[in-house]
């Protein structure tokens, strides 16, 4: 299954169970390990673990490949691997804490920016 019918696939399991601030990052010009992070939140362990199962059976039912799923046993965090799309269902104070939207669309130039500084103050 091609990207963009497997992330409308997931992003629609996740809107039929009401999933909250849905996420899609391209991150192809990131990684190699996938394209696409998708990030949603739920207000209970109950209600996160309903969203990762139903990505789970969607995408399964339209004929995606599961790599795997982990965290389930907590519920606070539950990671859906696609393969080319990694989903991510938190509860809210999981994805303050974390950040991910963040972590994966970091600039680079910053980071250059920032040397560049480095390198001429200790000259």
């Amino acid at each position: 299954m091609n990207v963009t019918k497997l992330q409308k696939v997931a992003v629609a399991a996740l809107e039929d169970i009401k999933a909250q601030d849905i996420q899609v990052i391209n991150t192809t010009k990131l990684t190699s390990m996938f394209d696409r992070i998708i990030v949603a939140s739920a207000d209970s362990t109950r209600q996160v673990k309903a969203l990762a199962h139903n990505v789970y059976d969607k995408v399964k039912e339209a004929g995606g490949e599961i790599i795997g799923m982990e965290g389930e046993d907590s519920g606070e965090w539950v990671l859906v691997d696609l393969g080319s799309i990694v989903v991510h269902v938190m509860q809210p104070a999981v994805r303050r804490h974390y950040n991910l939207e963040e972590l994966w669309q970091a600039r680079p130039r910053k980071l250059k920016a920032l040397q560049g500084a480095a390198e001429t103050s200790e000259d």
